[in-house]
């Protein structure tokens, strides 16, 4: 008889597991994080779901963030899309434009009855994700901004100061020599090169990228990247990249690697870097904010925001929403924002969780890691405040094009950034009548 009393006790917890699991309402996460940025990711879901029982999040990764967007379009138009989407920001435009396809974050915070402010996100970081209407259309998630990387060992032995970054352009070249004189073969290169030399340049010294506000202010805004000061800008590394002070790694984050090895000394590239960096650098390193040309004036002003957001697409049922808005409100949470941040180097999206940040001692502790938040609470400007163009994407491909053409000595500044004009508004015209009221 007690053998029996065991077995059916047994049998009974099987049963209320089976049916616990059941109850559990999966969201699906689709997302472009790797390495060490994939383990926080896949760490963030097990601590939410290890915070209760009603809802599990799913992470999985569906490659680069084009390829995921793409992914996620074909998934929903098959009626299969998963609840949330990690959106780089070059695809904001395009999934504001997409009608009937995301439910805005604000919606899925309010009907799920949870409290949802944008005022408690850094200006800079929830503007840019808001409709002119003031609805938050998606949740800001891993943001970064363009920094400067250096190697202090390597600074050391070229004879400059390890402990002090160029500040300006002109102090970017003289260092590069000094490294090049001391035997390094890459004293500067540049990862995510439209993000970091055009468009966080542009704001960064006041400048527009485009008109209507960079785009904010509407469809019919057109490029404005081949204005003196960025072709003065642009001549300036292509004569750097001539004479081995500037050494051209490959697109998007691909450059990083040469940082990490040592290989290069000086790199402009995300915040986001920094957990990367942190665990794998066997040198020592240091941040510091953008370079800029002292002569121009207004400059520096503030960077633009990079890195991505969680949109909700649509055609769920309400219980899913309100595991997703469960989940937004657990990482809205200023302890697992700060932790995060931390860890990553992306932006605290939550003022709280900077003032957290800041009071723990983190950044005394570890100079350089208020850089990225600094450059972005500054007070922005109509030419400062973001980007926001269509068919971004494919630009950002065209000015990766025009400019290894100039690393290669095959265009001058100029005629590649007239073509990145050119090219770029006929893809913006496109994008304004697909696009129209």
């Amino acid at each position: 008889m007690k053998q029996t009393a065991i077995r059916l006790s047994l049998a009974l917890a099987g049963l209320a597991a089976s049916f616990a699991s059941q109850a559990q309402t999966e969201i699906q996460w689709w997302h472009s994080m790797t390495a060490v940025n994939g383990e926080w990711v896949n760490d963030l879901a097990t601590q939410f779901n290890a915070s209760q029982s009603d809802y599990k999040i799913v992470p999985t990764y569906k490659g680069s963030y084009d390829e995921s967007m793409t992914a996620a379009i074909a998934a929903f138009r098959a009626g299969n899309a998963p609840h949330i989407l990690q959106v780089f920001e070059v695809g904001t435009a395009t999934m504001m434009a997409s009608k009937g396809a995301v439910v805005p974050v604000g919606q899925v915070m309010k009907d799920a009855g949870l409290k949802f402010d944008p005022a408690a996100y850094i200006p800079a970081v929830a503007g840019y994700y808001t409709a002119p209407n003031g609805q938050m259309l998606s949740f800001p998630f891993n943001s970064s901004t363009t920094v400067f990387y250096f190697n202090k060992d390597a600074f050391k032995a070229a004879g400059l100061n390890p402990d002090k970054a160029p500040a300006t352009w002109p102090e970017v070249a003289l260092a590069a020599a000094k490294l090049k004189a001391s035997g390094h073969k890459c004293p500067l290169s540049i990862a995510w090169q439209g993000w970091t030399q055009l468009e966080s340049f542009s704001a960064w010294h006041n400048t527009e990228y485009a008109t209507k506000s960079n785009g904010l202010a509407g469809l019919d805004a057109r490029l404005k990247i081949n204005s003196p000061l960025h072709v003065r800008h642009i001549e300036n590394l292509a004569n750097m990249a001539q004479q081995g002070l500037f050494v051209y790694k490959g697109r998007a984050n691909v450059p990083e690697a040469s940082f990490i090895s040592g290989e290069c000394a000086m790199m402009t590239t995300s915040s986001g870097f920094y957990g990367n960096v942190k665990k794998n650098a066997k040198f020592a390193y240091g941040l510091s904010p953008l370079p800029y040309y002292p002569d121009v004036t207004g400059a520096p002003q503030n960077t633009v925001i990079g890195g991505a957001s969680l949109w909700v697409l649509s055609g769920k049922k309400p219980a899913e929403y309100k595991g997703v808005a469960q989940f937004f409100n657990f990482l809205s949470n200023a302890e697992v924002q700060s932790a995060s941040h931390k860890r990553t180097g992306y932006l605290p999206i939550t003022l709280a969780a900077y003032k957290l940040t800041d009071q723990s001692g983190y950044y005394k502790d570890n100079p350089g890691t208020d850089v990225a938040v600094n450059q972005m609470v500054r007070k922005v400007t109509d030419k400062s405040r973001g980007i926001r163009l269509g068919n971004y994407l494919q630009i950002r491909t065209i000015e990766d094009e025009e400019l290894e053409q100039v690393w290669a000595g095959k265009k001058t500044a100029k005629d590649a950034l007239d073509s990145v004009v050119a090219r770029g508004n006929e893809l913006l015209e496109r994008f304004e009548k697909a696009n129209k009221p």
